[in-house]
């Protein structure tokens, strides 16, 4: 960074007393979140006496800040919130002396090197000592995506937060990202750092947004994914399907809400919310949510309005290995809540779509296309009337993370799967064009027309050359109609294949040529009118958000769910792991 003389010392700050004496009037930290096996071994000088790294680091600095001195310290979940004495000592010293704000961060800002969940706290000695109040601040958006892609987003909440500290020290109005709490309140919550607990309720016109805990009954699941009787109830899990049970533990309408995750963190945290009605059981990694009365909240509008925002309640869960959040911890998470009336015209309105939308997902997992074959049409080996070209077999040391050839394996030919490229020039025959007909022959089969863009095609790939005497587009649809047999057909143990000279003598119906192209004719033209319905269901999904906003005061598609597009795109060339 250009300094001449950076006075670099390095010596071990928590059992050496070599430089105690020393003090900074800034200071910015990121220490190290892991404690050895055993723990430290400090010396007694600490104010708070504790063997875990992270506590001993933030005493340290707050220690050695001057009498004027400011801090900003990166620090892991377990000083926010762990209840153990050490970590409460100190808080409460924090809390008296130093801390003037705590910042959120969302699960995943260190990736790719780590997923967990941190915070920073900001210390201001003199500032402390004036304001009453602490800062506390929510950061969903950073700008990039909280993936291992970090896909450039317009979402950024950085500068607002950077605008509320501004506006912290001269007293003046936060944006929504930034809300105060008393050092009184703090201290009678234990000294508890989590912001959420201290948000305020806000109303908005007619959009009052009231904590969980206030108008919900938070009930623990009591049964066991794995060892629990089937029978004639339903069992929520945290999966998409639900098992049986036996028993029921509930008889009513709830909202179940995971409170672990095994997809780490970030938007993946938390996949799933179900909604259940009637009698049914629940696991023990979910908690039920009821209305305390239901002539104030209807059950399935707190369903509609927690699933649209599935991000921002993952936002709750903490940890590295184990990640989840705390019952307590959701129960201050805040929802909207217009009057009943209004409620259960959102839920009209949204079921109204939902029902469109299932219509159009039913054509789509229905429709197959289908050639009818006359009895009458000559059967014809399909070396006859197209050729098969092997493609390219790769040692692993000549396929490249990036260069100028894409590598097409079967993997990539039906979807964007990480992709490798090669610098190596070929003949002709080993690249595919778009418009070439392809053929996967060994594990996944099935044909594809590929849409480019140039690329090299891998061994278990042919290129199909057809003659004039079978139209390409009417091959494609009679290899699909047969792939499956082509495959209970195949050879090998490990992995099924097809083989060349099997695939040349199978034969196909060969009608006149006119016969296939108004065959294809008709195919593409259902096709066209499936791919309608496919336009349909991203139209009314639209349309739920679009309601949904309105519910949560916001002007267009809600942040949580943009960000969860934004982070699922994918473009040709990204890596993406297979699965």
């Amino acid at each position: 960074h250009g300094f001449v003389d950076p006075h670099i010392y390095e010596y071990d700050a928590l059992t050496s007393q070599e430089r105690w004496n020393e003090y900074a009037d800034v200071i910015l930290a990121n220490p190290p979140f892991m404690s050895p096996k055993g723990g430290i071994q400090p010396h007694k000088r600490f104010s708070v006496q504790s063997k875990r790294s992270e506590v001993l680091f933030v005493d340290y600095m707050a220690e050695h800040l001057t009498p004027s001195g400011r801090a900003g310290i990166i620090v892991p979940e377990g000083i926010i919130f762990q209840s153990g004495t050490a970590y409460r000592q100190l808080r409460e010293v924090l809390v008296n002396e130093f801390l003037i704000g705590v910042i959120s961060l969302p699960s995943g800002v260190f990736m790719p090197y780590t997923g967990v969940k941190t915070s920073i706290l900001v210390f201001d000695r003199v500032t402390a000592k004036r304001k009453p109040n602490i800062l506390f601040s929510e950061v969903r958006h950073i700008g990039v995506s909280l993936g291992i892609k970090r896909t450039t987003s317009e979402y950024n909440d950085l500068p607002d937060v950077l605008r509320d500290y501004r506006a912290y020290y001269d007293d003046e109005e936060l944006s929504l990202c930034s809300w105060l709490a008393s050092r009184e309140e703090i201290l009678a919550n234990g000294c508890n750092l989590t912001g959420s607990r201290y948000r305020p309720t806000v109303v908005n016109g007619d959009k009052r947004l009231v904590k969980i805990a206030d108008v919900c009954r938070i009930t623990k699941g009591t049964s066991s994914s794995t060892t629990t009787l089937p029978g004639p109830y339903p069992l929520i899990l945290t999966a998409a399907e639900p098992k049986t049970s036996a028993a029921y533990q509930f008889d009513s309408s709830a909202v179940c809400v995971p409170l672990i995750s095994s997809l780490g963190h970030g938007k993946a945290a938390l996949h799933r919310v179900h909604f259940a009605s009637g009698k049914f059981a629940l696991a023990n990694l979910l908690v039920a949510l009821h209305p305390n009365d239901e002539s104030e909240l209807d059950a399935k509008f707190l369903y509609h309005a927690l699933d649209v925002k599935r991000a921002d309640i993952a936002a709750l869960m903490r940890g590295a290995a184990n990640v989840g959040m705390k019952p307590e911890d959701l129960a201050q998470f805040q929802i909207p809540l217009p009057p009943l009336d209004v409620q259960k015209e959102i839920v009209a309105e949204i079921e109204g779509y939902q029902k469109v939308i299932n219509g159009a997902r039913a054509v789509l997992d229905n429709y197959r296309p289908h050639v009818p074959i006359h009895p009458d049409w000559p059967m014809v080996e399909l070396g006859k009337v197209a050729r098969l070209i092997n493609g390219r077999a790769y040692k692993q040391e000549e396929l490249l993370s990036e260069g100028p050839t894409p590598v097409l394996r079967v993997g990539n030919l039906f979807s964007n799967r990480s992709w490798y490229y090669s610098d190596l020039e070929l003949e002709k025959d080993k690249y595919c064009d778009a418009g070439d007909l392809l053929y996967a022959w060994s594990a996944t089969f099935g044909p594809r027309i590929w849409e480019g863009p140039r690329a090299i095609y891998h061994y278990h790939i042919w290129k199909v050359e057809t003659t004039g005497a079978i139209d390409k587009r009417f091959l494609l649809h009679l290899l699909e109609a047969d792939s499956e047999k082509i495959k209970s057909e195949g050879h090998g143990i490990a992995m099924m294949h097809a083989t060349k000279g099997g695939m040349e003598v199978r034969k196909f119906p060969l009608p006149p040529l006119a016969t296939q192209q108004a065959i294809v004719a008709e195919i593409e033209a259902e096709q066209a009118l499936v791919a309608a319905n496919r336009e349909l269901i991203t139209r009314f999904e639209q349309k739920i958000q679009t309601t949904l906003a309105r519910v949560w005061g916001e002007d267009e598609t809600p942040k949580s769910a943009q960000r969860e597009r934004v982070e699922n795109e994918t473009t040709f060339g990204e890596s993406i792991p297979d699965g």
